[in-house]
């Protein structure tokens, strides 16, 4: 009778494989590393680039999307888009140009800071709005799927439109002042396309950093800060020595402005620095892209 007993009870290693057992049924152990990863069979950069054309339709409505939830509620609408370049060319005007009496080439400082705030404005936007365009977005990528590509290209879409509104206050200027435009305003949409593509770069490169590190959200507005003094907004780039030009040139921002200026008020172009420019923005465009796309697998898990 008492070895029946103790048959039934069975010994306490049987007891342990048994609580094992049910334990791992109840509650399965992962492995470190997933068995089955989905990732696209061709190159990352170009299935990236591929997918945003195919998601375009998805781009035009995020962009209408927040052109709606911006200028609903706001008492002004559209106009605080031609306010905020406006309010600040006319403070500059009153210090730099009337008190400080900083040249401006020949051309009324009011306009003058304005041209140089319009781009400015609309590089520094997109770019602080950008920064947050990923990790902003973290409860529409946990729930679907689509490039992330798409969100800082709405961003600097939306910032596009803001510029173009309030480009309009800029030719009412012009003609305010008699300022006559010359063949050099062809190659006005030149300039445009390079500052966007600029804009879409750090706009890039920054959203993939600041999904990994958040302090990136606090370092960037000291850094876009520094860069407007850095580049010819306010002045004039006669005003840099002659030695120190070919190092000021380095700064794309610098040679954009400077062809923005020359375009609209018929000045002489400095096609060094617009070349350098140019390359320096379309390597970092480059880099930023892939540079995305190599950390797109691992953003949605860290945001």
């Amino acid at each position: 009778m008492i070895n029946e007993q103790a048959s039934t009870i069975g010994t306490p290693l049987q007891e342990d494989s048994l609580v094992k057992a049910n334990s791992s049924r109840l509650h399965p152990i992962l492995p470190d590393e997933p068995a089955i990863k989905i990732r696209p069979e061709s190159a990352p950069v170009s299935t990236n680039l591929h997918d945003v054309w195919a998601h375009r339709e998805l781009l035009y409505f995020l962009i209408w999307r927040d052109l709606k939830v911006r200028y609903k509620q706001a008492i002004l609408g559209v106009a605080w888009m031609i306010l905020q370049p406006l309010m600040m060319a006319l403070v500059f005007a009153v210090f730099m140009g009337k008190l400080a009496h900083v040249p401006s080439d020949g051309v009324p400082y009011a306009v003058f800071a304005y041209a140089g705030l319009l781009p400015w404005l609309f590089f520094s936007n997109s770019v602080a709005s950008g920064s947050h365009s990923v990790a902003g977005n973290s409860y529409v990528i946990a729930k679907t799927y689509f490039p992330l590509l798409v969100l800082p290209i709405t961003v600097v879409g939306v910032r596009l439109v803001d510029f173009l509104i309030a480009f309009s206050v800029l030719v009412g200027l012009m003609v305010y002042y008699g300022i006559h435009v010359t063949w050099n305003i062809l190659v006005l949409p030149v300039f445009i396309a390079e500052i966007t593509l600029l804009a879409l770069a750090i706009s890039i490169w920054f959203s993939a950093l600041h999904a990994r590190y958040r302090d990136v959200g606090a370092v960037l507005p000291v850094l876009l800060q520094l860069w407007m003094f850095l580049s010819p907004i306010i002045y004039s780039v006669n005003l840099v020595p002659q030695n120190w030009r070919l190092l000021y040139s380095l700064n794309p921002v610098s040679g954009i402005i400077e062809g923005f200026r020359a375009s609209l008020f018929g000045l002489k172009f400095n096609w060094t620095s617009f070349c350098i420019s140019v390359v320096i923005t379309l390597a970092t465009l480059v880099y930023a892209v892939y540079d995305f796309c190599r950390k797109q697998d691992t953003l949605v898990d860290v945001i």
